[in-house]
């Protein structure tokens, strides 16, 4: 079913993805390397069928297990943001939900290491990246606000659903130099924030603020179903 829908055809076309790439990029976001991969992800394929028309509106949509695909503003802001600042060998994602954050993450980065709480978007996430070609992804079905400590440390870490505050295990898997992208907040109160854990410094944490956004919030423990 989903290699049928690889190539995809009308909602699917190159215009439609230009007129998408055209709204990011009046909506500020600037790096090319991003916005190329914005254009060329299949987006329709991370969403239901009835759901595919609007796949490549800047819009989140419902995947599913009271998640949904972030809009790809979101996606592309947030993508940004990580790769600001340099190379990335090892990225930590908290949160596959459907894959589409990682399959636009995937080529711009060494390898990710991503973590989904929810036993079947995994599953889904697992065989959309397969059909894809993308292997430099390691999935895991868990627990994300414990990251991933075998794998640890991170050179970047991105999230995409919201904690209080800032997960302990989450910032002890960050290495020198390293950056993370994540909301906080409750809801109605989140914000977007990027965590530099300064080279040569112990411990030391800058903190960018780079505005209000929406996400579900970040719940630990793994469900194998709904």
């Amino acid at each position: 079913m989903v290699d049928q829908r690889l190539n995809g055809i009308g909602m699917t076309s190159a215009r439609t993805r230009e007129r998408l790439v055209q709204r990011l990029k009046d909506g500020g976001i600037r790096n090319p390397v991003v916005l190329d991969r914005i254009r060329s992800v299949p987006r329709h394929l991370f969403v239901d069928e009835a759901l595919a028309s609007r796949a490549y509106e800047d819009v989140a949509l419902p995947i599913g297990f009271g998640q949904t695909i972030s809009q790809p503003w979101i996606v592309a802001r947030m993508t940004e943001a990580l790769l600001d600042g340099g190379p990335l060998r090892k990225v930590l994602e908290i949160g596959t939900g459907c894959g589409y954050q990682t399959a636009v993450l995937a080529p711009l980065v060494g390898m990710i290491f991503s973590i989904e709480r929810v036993g079947p978007l995994y599953e889904r996430a697992r065989e959309r990246l397969k059909v894809l070609g993308i292997k430099n992804v390691r999935l895991r079905h868990g627990d994300g606000a414990n990251g991933w400590p075998r794998q640890g440390k991170f050179d970047g870490i991105i999230a995409a659903a919201a904690p209080h505050a800032v997960p302990a295990a989450l910032l002890k898997q960050l290495a020198p130099g390293g950056r993370m992208v994540l909301p906080i907040g409750s809801e109605g109160e989140q914000e977007l924030v990027r965590l530099t854990r300064e080279e040569g410094k112990e411990g030391r944490i800058k903190r960018e603020r780079l505005g209000a956004v929406a996400f579900v919030p970040l719940i630990q423990g793994p469900v194998s179903i709904a």
